[in-house]
């Protein structure tokens, strides 16, 4: 499976004393994820189109929103998954607000694409904005009888998503991590071996242009 051979890229099965080896092994995973972020974010384009169909939908990471009455941390993401291509976009965002999930679908869908949806109220005016909207009422069903519209695609993403985070699902590192996925889904898009992408990737980053964020860490 792609995710698992991108795993092994940024925790390599090593035969050394872990103890001395922890930093190397966590700086190595830091590069890795920061590389992966650099590549998406040069070669990231617009998915959907003409005949084509995304499906889109909000996710709360890192604990469920409500526990014993009172609000909970979390991040939320919005994503869209394209059906034809497997094609993936991941955004952590800061509210579900209709201003932020319309800026992000404008800048991650192109027009004339068959967005499907929930019925949440953020998402009301889409077909106003060059798109066919569709939704369906998860409240009664997964399924809308009329026009066979449902969100199956992106539910099984969040899915994937949360089980390949695992116990990196913190807030901090969100962004890494999610590039980290949609790194590895887009290999298995395009049937190309993780390992060997990555590699491509990192022969041929212009460096001397590229400055990767640093992150801090304690000893």
């Amino acid at each position: 499976m792609p995710a698992y051979y991108s795993e092994q890229i940024v925790h390599p099965n090593v035969s050394v004393n872990q103890r001395h080896y922890t930093h190397t092994v966590a700086d190595w995973g830091m590069f890795c994820r920061e590389t992966m972020v650099v590549f998406l974010e040069g070669s990231s384009v617009k998915i959907g189109g003409p005949n084509k169909t995304v499906e889109i939908d909000e996710s709360k990471f890192g604990r469920r929103k409500y526990y014993r009455g009172h609000p909970a941390k979390g991040q939320w993401v919005f994503g869209g998954v394209e059906r034809e291509s497997g094609e993936t976009f991941l955004v952590p965002v800061p509210d579900r607000t209709a201003d932020t999930l319309m800026t992000i679908i404008r800048d991650w869908i192109e027009p004339g694409t068959t967005v499907i949806s929930d019925s949440w109220a953020a998402y009301r005016n889409l077909g106003t904005q060059g798109y066919t909207h569709r939704t369906v009422n998860h409240s009664m069903q997964f399924v809308n009888p009329h026009t066979g519209a449902h969100t199956n695609t992106i539910l099984g993403t969040w899915r994937s998503v949360k089980a390949f985070l695992g116990q990196y699902n913190r807030g901090e590192d969100y962004e890494l991590h999610l590039a980290h996925y949609m790194f590895a889904a887009r290999c298995k898009a395009k049937r190309i071996p993780p390992y060997l992408q990555f590699l491509h990737v990192v022969a041929n980053i212009d460096w001397s242009r590229c400055s990767l964020p640093r992150t801090e860490r304690t000893t």
